[in-house]
């Protein structure tokens, strides 16, 4: 086995290379051997300059997660920062120049190495970050304190409670990298870095980021920073607690020192990594992990190669669908038989590239480049040499029939038919062709070029390949990719039914749009369920609800149905649930008049509803769907559910996912939740079976194993 850590020496240069396969985490004995490496160059009077560099496809991507879980106390986890934090100062403290080479990603971890060398250096494609607060936790070992004396209080602050990454363009720009390699005239990484290093040693220069002040020395500036910021997670961060401590350690650092920065970060590192918000988002982490693994489909099925796609319809998911192709490098085509409804379409992809200009996510040469891949075509032979067409036309059977007819006539015999319905049988769309092993779901979720979550539904006949290629296809795209199976609404709509019908139950009940909305943003959500229906549109809404078959006892408020004949469309006709100023949501007295007529023509004596109340009615009836979908083998795990709900119904990451939550607090409450609203809302309100297993045998969802299909 080769060692984690390779030391080598290049003339006067000594090389320690990270070789821990297959991102080089920061796994116990890599630190150490890191350490062991910059001692013994030290000690050699025949090494002039130092270079640390990882192998394979990345420096350093980060620390080994599963390390967190095994701290066990807060005075262990004391002891263990300062371990690492002196042991980066040891590098700092080498009397000869370190550089750090960085490829592929410097992240977490493998940044705050980085920062604790005198001198970094990229390739043009490396990116860095520090990306701690995604798994609730804050950079641990110097990185709230290192950073800002590099790139400045507010560039940090970014970096650190957002937790993305930057290009190494903008890390040079910003002071974070000393150099990028161009490897075109300084041959590969490794032979510019130790050019890079071995000039700096002739120069006889080193450089300690802990003694540089000059970034953090306005104080003024930086304290403006540091409050706008905490302004700012007022609204961003909506009961995280992550990025309010990476904020307080930054600052610590800037008012009392590297010293006194060190000591806070490291204070503050112990109570996020012992915290029930990181333990959440790190079980998240890994579900998303095992959402990418299928049951009876083996990791190294063959996929299908997506060398160009094809998109029907270009309205608004369309044009999305069409530019996650685009910002991939994967040419697609854009159909739309009427040229007016094409020009419109990519009138709007322009627009939305423009937006991602202005906002700096992409630069004005990365989104023409993008745009320029997407062609403009109104002929379905056009789409002949596509290896996937995704279906994004309106949500009616009949229609996407008849596209599918088309397209198995004109499709390449190897292509994908794939469908962005958000709740159509897949089965009876694909027996429209001749392919049904080819026809699969792609349910992208609006805006598509934004959100991260691609649900892919397997039907009856949907090939092993098939599947192994979209599932492949979402981590080309940058997706979350979690497969269910066919059924109405899949995984994440069909539980939305019941979470969208008791919001109007409560209403009709005594509780106001205002206060379930309230609720439901204070538990994380961005938005509460009636806000997300007057953005997407109330008649929107009541087209779905009127095409569903309802049980013989099951009710359904027609609350709905009434602001819809009032012409209360939402956002979109300035009046809905609440009445809009431009964007901004007003309460309104004619739906409250409208709701307590509701009230009376159905007898319902109203009342003052608590927000506990409001809670739990809005959130069991998720969980207790969730495990009917999952004893019916819709969703293959509880973690999948959760990947869903928290990537594309905004379900806050770090209370872990509905099923998750709903575990944690107590499945047995969910039961008794279901049995007090199935007396009146219908059968298929009662409590599901799954649960009532559950909490009978005092198992959990882990307990569950996916089945294989047959």
């Amino acid at each position: 086995m080769p060692e984690l850590v390779e030391y080598t020496v290049q003339d006067d240069a000594a090389v320690i290379t990270i070789n821990n396969p297959p991102v080089n985490a920061l796994g116990p004995g890599v630190p150490e051997g890191i350490d062991a490496g910059v001692s013994r160059a030290a000690a050699d009077p025949a090494v002039q300059a130092v270079v640390l560099i990882g192998a394979g496809n990345t420096f350093i991507a980060g620390a080994d997660i599963k390390v967190f879980g095994t701290i066990p106390n807060r005075d262990v986890s004391i002891d263990r920062s300062h371990r690492i934090h002196a042991l980066l100062r040891r590098i700092e403290d080498c009397p000869k120049p370190v550089v750090c080479a960085i490829h592929g990603t410097a992240l977490g971890g493998g940044l705050e190495f980085a920062m604790a060398c005198h001198y970094r250096v990229a390739v043009p494609t490396a990116k860095v970050g520090q990306p701690e607060v995604l798994l609730g936790i804050i950079p641990g070992a110097g990185g709230t304190q290192r950073l800002p004396r590099l790139c400045g209080v507010a560039t940090a602050i970014e970096m650190c409670t957002l937790g993305q990454h930057i290009g190494a363009k903008r890390a040079l720009a910003e002071g974070i990298i000393d150099q990028i390699i161009d490897q075109k005239t300084a041959g590969d990484l490794l032979t510019g870095a130790i050019a890079f290093a071995r000039a700096k040693a002739a120069a006889g220069e080193t450089r300690k980021v802990r003694e540089q002040e000059d970034k953090i020395a306005e104080y003024t500036t930086a304290a403006a920073a540091i409050d706008a910021a905490r302004a700012n997670l007022k609204k961003t961060a909506r009961g995280a607690h992550a990025p309010y401590a990476a904020v307080d350690a930054i600052a610590a650092g800037v008012q009392g020192g590297f010293e006194a920065g060190s000591a806070r970060e490291i204070e503050l590192f112990a109570d996020c990594v012992l915290s029930a918000e990181s333990r959440n988002l790190i079980r998240l982490f890994f579900a998303e992990r095992e959402a990418a693994k299928v049951p009876g489909i083996p990791k190294d099925t063959p996929t299908a190669e997506i060398r160009a796609a094809a998109v029907v319809g270009a309205g608004t998911m369309g044009g999305g669908i069409a530019m996650n192709f685009a910002n991939a490098g994967i040419p697609v085509q854009l159909l739309e038989l009427s040229p007016e409804a094409l020009e419109r379409g990519r009138a709007l992809i322009a627009r939305n590239y423009a937006a991602s200009v202005t906002r700096g996510s992409f630069s004005p040469a990365r989104a023409e480049q993008a745009q320029a891949l997407i062609s403009g075509v109104s002929d379905y032979q056009a789409l002949a040499d596509a290896d996937i067409v995704i279906e994004a036309v309106f949500e009616d059977l009949s229609l996407k029939q008849q596209v599918f007819a088309r397209l198995d006539q004109v499709s390449a015999p190897h292509a994908i038919l794939a469908t962005n319905t958000s709740t159509l049988d897949i089965d009876a769309i694909a027996q429209a062709t001749r392919r049904p092993q080819q026809v699969v779901g792609t349910h992208f979720f609006s805006p598509a070029n934004v959100m991260k979550l691609l649900e892919n539904v397997r039907g009856r006949a949907t090939s092993g390949q098939t599947l192994a290629t979209v599932m492949a296809l979402g981590k080309i795209l940058g997706k979350v990719a979690v497969l269910a199976g066919n059924c109405d609404g899949f995984i994440g709509n069909r539980m939305l039914m019941f979470y969208g019908a008791e919001a109007e139950f409560l209403l009709e009940e005594g509780a106001t749009p205002e206060q379930i909305d309230r609720v439901i943003e204070a538990f994380g959500f961005a938005m509460g369920p009636l806000a997300v229906r007057d953005l997407a549109g109330n008649d929107v809404g009541w087209q779905i609800r009127k095409g569903r078959k309802l049980a013989p006892d099951e009710r359904w408020s027609p609350i709905l149905e009434r602001l819809v004949a009032a012409g209360r469309l939402g956002q979109k006709s300035g009046r809905g649930f609440y009445r809009y100023e431009g964007r901004s949501r007003v309460p309104d007295p004619e739906v409250t008049a409208l709701i307590e007529e509701v009230s009376r023509a159905l007898g319902i004596q109203r009342r003052v509803i608590d927000d506990a109340e409001i809670t739990e009615r809005l959130l069991h009836p998720l969980v207790n769907e969730g495990a009917r979908i999952l004893s019916e083998g819709i969703a293959l795990r509880a973690g999948d559910i959760d990947v869903v709900y928290v990537n594309g119904y905004g379900f806050p990451a770090y209370k872990g996912g509905p099923m998750f939550w709903g575990e944690q607090s107590g499945l047995a409450r969910v039961i008794a939740t279901m049995q007090r609203l199935s007396a009146t809302h219908g059968a298929r309100w009662r409590p599901a079976p799954l649960l009532e297993e559950l909490v009978a045998s005092g198992k959990g969802f882990a307990s569950l194993v996916p089945r294989e299909r047959s």
